[in-house]
């Protein structure tokens, strides 16, 4: 009776069939993208819209002006809500240090940066819409920056 014998070449793996690599132990193809709205009078402003798949490891919106704080930053991944609280609250809950919670809102004066991102990324399979909500007169602008990537 013959034995078969198989190569490591004789069934390409799906790596080799696909040309594509893995990034093991990281996320590939970091990227940052900004969106930017000033002046920012009262309204809702779409600052960052990306499609999946990808990687979203972190992010930030940073407003100037405005006294009240009631300003909302919205963080939805897939339709599903990951972030939606104003600067004033994130200030209430005491969420003005790293915290494991993943959200910190620093500033003073009139410029304040509300910050997020976890220990892990979070995975986007199709969609990742960055929004905020001006509720108070007197916001110069806002800035958004998040850092995306993929799984391969």
């Amino acid at each position: 009776m013959a034995i078969r014998r198989r190569t490591a070449t004789a069934v390409p793996s799906p790596r080799q069939s696909t040309g594509e690599t893995r990034c093991i132990g990281g996320m590939c193809d970091p990227q940052r993208i900004q969106g930017l709205k000033a002046p920012a009078p009262r309204g809702t402003y779409n600052l960052i819209n990306l499609t999946g798949p990808g990687l979203f490891l972190a992010g930030h919106v940073t407003k100037q002006g405005g006294a009240t704080g009631l300003s909302f930053v919205r963080l939805q991944i897939d339709g599903r809500s990951v972030v939606d609280l104003s600067f004033a609250a994130a200030q209430n809950w005491g969420l003005t240090q790293q915290n494991p919670y993943g959200l910190v809102v620093l500033g003073s004066g009139g410029l304040q940066t509300f910050t997020f991102g976890w220990p892990v990324p979070l995975v986007f399979k199709r969609r990742l819409d960055l929004s905020v909500v001006v509720n108070e007169v007197g916001v110069v602008q806002i800035v958004a920056n998040v850092i995306r990537g993929s799984l391969t």
